[in-house]
């Protein structure tokens, strides 16, 4: 099985301005058999290094709930624990060295959510899904039908406006309404719990996808990172496994399609929001995604933030609010418009993953997600939990007053 980062170093998944960002991140330490929270910094011989920060905050939500989590964390001093290079290479299960620390996802407590059908595009996808029941041989003709009735440019149509309505009313005269199109262009965003607390994988890691999924693919996004009051205090990159087959068969069947063991990656770090990175850019950013297989195959594309349907604001004011607290925070993937039809296969197969397959998902301000896909049940297995954690902090003398 081809090696998960390859020729990848700590530069690579770094964002483009190194470390000038605010970058949080959890690492294992083994020999406190627990994860510590770190920020990533400029070493004294130039190199990128991890700092131990958890003396100061326990953990990442702790750190998103500070006044100033940027500053906070550029003033937080702690144990330096070597260069990032080493911590990378030693992260991917397969040739770690498991007394020597790794690197974790960045975030902990926070509940993890997900919007859906915020981009025409993959709306259009979800819509074909739905009307395949999951099959991927339907999915080509029934591509060209839902095109000829509801168009492929839906993005400048505001979800939940007088024009998005009378959309509305013609396709339901036209039988060809569709949940997807109702979340997708009606008031009312769809948002999901994608996984649970502490259950995410992060770069260098295995991503997970279930043993019964014949059509499925990644979905690069970003993550914005919340805190309990409904401050947005930054980001980072997620790929949001879809199961096409299940969810497609039944959206009653989310639960299954998006929450697996391991198929929440979430990494390299979470940039905090200052004055050189803010929701702003985030806006602005292009995501990218490669899938490179160990069968030589290649996929590529981008997923532009600009063509959002719903504001990453809006979004994150339908998940959290009067009607849903979330007193250690969220984090929210911001849903993409990248819906992969090339065939890997046989012709009108379209894509789907293969056990193996290595997904570079990438952003300027935020650096490289690395992730290998494998089976879940072939991934490291999840066993620290909440409970887990707290024993360990509290082991550790971390929670204090």
């Amino acid at each position: 099985m081809q090696p998960i980062l390859d020729a990848f170093d700590a530069r690579a998944i770094l964002p483009e301005d190194g470390c000038a960002g605010a970058l949080a991140g959890r690492v294992w330490r083994p020999e406190l058999n627990g994860p510590s929270v770190v920020a990533v910094r400029d070493g004294a011989s130039g190199a990128p290094e991890l700092v131990d920060v958890t003396r100061a905050f326990p953990t990442v939500r702790d750190l998103c709930e500070a006044a100033d989590p940027a500053g906070a964390l550029r003033a937080a001093t702690g144990e330096t624990l070597g260069p990032l290079d080493a911590v990378l290479a030693n992260t991917p299960p397969d040739t770690r060295d498991p007394s020597r620390p790794w690197l974790l996802a960045p975030i902990d407590l926070q509940a993890v959510k997900a919007a859906g059908v915020t981009f025409a595009v993959s709306m259009l996808e979800r819509v074909i899904e739905e009307r395949a029941r999951g099959n991927p041989d339907a999915a080509a003709a029934i591509r060209l039908e839902v095109g000829r009735l509801v168009g492929d440019d839906l993005r400048r149509l505001k979800p939940g406006s007088p024009e998005a309505m009378a959309l509305k009313a013609v396709l339901v005269a036209q039988g060809a309404w569709s949940q997807y199109l109702e979340v997708g262009i009606g008031p009312d965003a769809e948002i999901f719990t994608k996984a649970q607390p502490l259950s995410a994988v992060g770069c260098g890691q295995e991503a997970g996808l279930h043993p019964g999924s014949q059509w499925n693919n990644p979905e690069p996004e970003i993550a914005l990172v919340v805190a309990s009051d409904q401050r947005i205090v930054g980001a980072s990159l997620g790929n949001d496994v879809n199961l096409r087959d299940f969810e497609g068969r039944s959206a009653l069947l989310l639960g299954k399609a998006k929450d697996n063991a391991a198929s929440c990656a979430l990494g390299p770090f979470v940039r905090l929001f200052d004055d050189r990175f803010s929701l702003d850019d985030v806006r602005r950013t292009v995501v990218s995604l490669e899938v490179m297989g160990a069968d030589g195959f290649r996929l590529s594309g981008t997923s532009p933030l600009s063509e959002i349907s719903r504001d990453p604001a809006d979004l994150v004011e339908a998940m959290m609010g009067g009607t849903h607290q979330y007193p250690d925070g969220a984090v929210l993937f911001l849903g993409t418009m990248f819906a992969p039809v090339e065939d890997r296969g046989a012709p009108g197969q379209g894509f789907t993953h293969q056990v193996g397959d290595r997904v570079v998902i990438r952003s300027p301000g935020l650096g490289a997600l690395v992730n290998r896909m494998r089976h879940c049940q072939d991934c490291e297995p999840w066993t620290f939990g909440a409970a887990a954690l707290m024993r360990n902090l509290a082991g550790r003398g971390l929670l204090g007053a």
